[in-house]
């Protein structure tokens, strides 16, 4: 079994980053085998719908999705939706790379009023590439980091509720 976390955000202070890092750091104390990928290190061109998939970085982050049994995406939200990075991503790597993934999310937002904003994302995953969504996600505020770390002691907690969830869906769906 294999996850892969996938931080979206290109802010280089980004909280969502600070919950992918504590989703590893979840897995890895398990011994669950992770990978990380953090989309600033792999810039992506923006999606043209053609000479964009030729790009090297979207072979290579294509072929990290396809690899793994699952996924943990870890996005900001904004104007009650993912980023752009993160949809750019998908319609980079399609139903190639995303079809039949267990895919768990990890959000942090500017205010509490979006919590529900991941759903257009969890439905167009399930409805175009047939994933199966976690049932159990990740939405932190602002009050929820403190100092350039996470600050409230129970996301740290229903962060690694989720990474081990995914991880028991990925187990239970391969054997």
């Amino acid at each position: 079994m294999g996850l892969l976390i996938i931080s979206a955000s290109l802010n280089p202070g980004s909280k969502s980053r600070l919950l992918a890092q504590a989703a590893l750091s979840a897995l890895q104390t398990d011994n669950i085998e992770v990978e990380f990928l953090d989309l600033r290190d792999s810039p992506l061109p923006l999606c043209d719908g053609g000479a964009a998939y030729g790009d090297p970085n979207v072979a290579l982050v294509s072929a990290k999705i396809s690899a793994a049994d699952g996924v943990i995406i870890a996005s900001p939200i904004y104007n009650y939706d993912v980023n752009a990075v993160l949809k750019n991503l998908i319609e980079l790597t399609g139903k190639a790379a995303w079809e039949n993934k267990t895919v768990a999310f990890l959000n942090a937002a500017g205010g509490a009023s979006s919590y529900m904003s991941i759903m257009a994302l969890a439905n167009s995953l399930m409805l175009d590439f047939r994933c199966v969504i976690v049932p159990r996600f990740v939405y932190a505020v602002p009050g929820d980091f403190a100092a350039g770390a996470i600050g409230n002691p129970q996301i740290v907690e229903r962060i690694a509720a989720c990474a081990h969830a995914t991880a028991e869906l990925v187990r239970q769906r391969s054997s």
